[in-house]
């Protein structure tokens, strides 16, 4: 399979690409990865590497034709879409194109998306300055989120309780904006939120992992557990599926992996963004497979490279019992030096666990995350029923601890 040592172009190199890049040559192909940075993380995993700006897609296009590849592909990373899909098209490569491309990264276009197609939608607002949105909180009169049109890691994402925080927070969102200097505003969803997966075939979209989040009482915009299981006792899991099936047939995405977030409020699920690509965090490398039996990353590169594969996916019964969990560790005490880190070995010892990540090291000043990515750090761990998930969740909690100076 694949001798035929075709080069793909990986745009992003960081620690969140190695996987695809691992993949990639396990399938015996070879790679060429593009990120600005010289110590970016990724680059010891491919056969070649090129700093360049991924964002600036004229240059990223005349370095894929000068090496001449077969395919150009990211994961696990929203900003690099676009590009993929203009050297693609440029070069009559597959992908995702660059209508999908936008609409599955602007979260406006979402927005307009859910309201065309009757899907459901909380009220919303583009503005470009801030008056625009000192008017619309005034109308709605309800508790108001704001957000970039084109930010990833929750970057530049406030909640909104009065005019006070709009106008200490409308600036700093705006700034994240890449595409358009505007805001998103729009009603705050109260209820639950979940996370689902999926992949996109030639039959239709299947959603294959779905978990329920829990955020960090600091910030609710950031989540610290994600709670993958098939069904839940509290939640119509198969409607969700249904909502989100729908959703991306009706986008017209080709092929590829999806990542979407939504919340359940009066008996709905409302989109909140949607991505064509893996759930961060090794969600598309590691969790979907282990809890659908689904090698999506095998369909992905191959479907990339325009082979013939098989496109006919279920979960699996076995898999439908098993339950895993992504949860991030909380910054104890609001912060400060470290000066200890106790309970390691569970992480590196437990067969259940399969990977885990601390963004920090002893003598490493840690404070509370302010965004996704500022997060200190994660493990994934699986267990064939919720219970003994739970169970082995608690043995964490009990045995890792980070000490701080006093």
């Amino acid at each position: 399979m694949g001798n035929d040592k075709k080069k793909i172009m990986v745009l992003a190199g960081s620690y969140w690409q190695i996987p695809l890049i691992k993949k990639i040559k396990e399938l015996g192909y070879s790679v060429l990865d593009v990120n600005p940075y010289e110590n970016s993380p990724a680059f010891e995993y491919a056969d070649e590497y090129v700093m360049l700006d991924i964002l600036d897609r004229k240059s990223c296009l005349a370095c894929a034709e000068n090496a001449k590849v077969d395919a150009v592909m990211s994961e696990q990373c929203d900003i690099a879409n676009p590009s993929v899909a203009y050297i693609s098209e440029k070069m009559g490569l597959n992908s995702m194109g660059s209508r999908c491309a936008e609409l599955y990264t602007n979260k406006l276009r979402m927005r307009e998306f859910c309201k065309e197609h009757g899907f459901a939608n909380p009220e919303y607002q583009i503005c470009y300055t801030l008056e625009e949105a000192v008017q619309f909180f005034e109308s709605l009169n309800k508790k108001m989120i704001i957000k970039p049109l084109d930010s990833n890691s929750s970057r530049g994402v406030y909640t909104i309780h009065n005019i006070e925080e709009l106008q200490e927070n409308f600036e700093k969102a705006l700034s994240y904006s890449k595409i358009e200097n505007a805001v998103l505003c729009e009603r705050y969803i109260e209820g639950t939120e979940f996370t689902v997966d999926g992949l996109m075939t030639s039959n239709g979209h299947i959603s294959l992992a779905i978990s329920e989040k829990y955020h960090y009482k600091h910030n609710p915009n950031i989540a610290c557990t994600l709670f993958f299981s098939y069904d839940n006792d509290k939640f119509d899991y198969d409607l969700l599926r249904k909502v989100n099936d729908e959703y991306v047939n009706k986008t017209g995405l080709p092929f590829g992996l999806t990542h979407a977030e939504y919340k359940y409020e009066d008996g709905k699920y409302y989109l909140i963004e949607i991505g064509a690509r893996g759930g961060g965090n090794l969600i598309g490398s590691h969790i979907v497979p282990l809890i659908s039996g689904v090698d999506n990353y095998t369909y992905l590169i191959e479907k990339t490279l325009g082979k013939e594969i098989e496109e006919t996916y279920s979960i699996n019964e076995k898999y439908k019992k098993r339950c895993v969990v992504l949860d991030f560790f909380d910054t104890p005490n609001k912060g400060g030096k470290v000066t200890a880190i106790k309970g390691r070995d569970i992480l590196e010892n437990s067969s259940n666990i399969i990977a885990y990540k601390l963004n920090f090291d002893i003598g490493d000043e840690i404070k509370e995350a302010e965004n996704d990515s500022a997060r200190i750090g994660f493990y994934i761990a699986y267990a064939e029923s919720k219970q003994e998930l739970e169970q082995l969740m608690n043995e964490i909690k009990q045995a890792f601890q980070i000490e701080l100076e006093d």
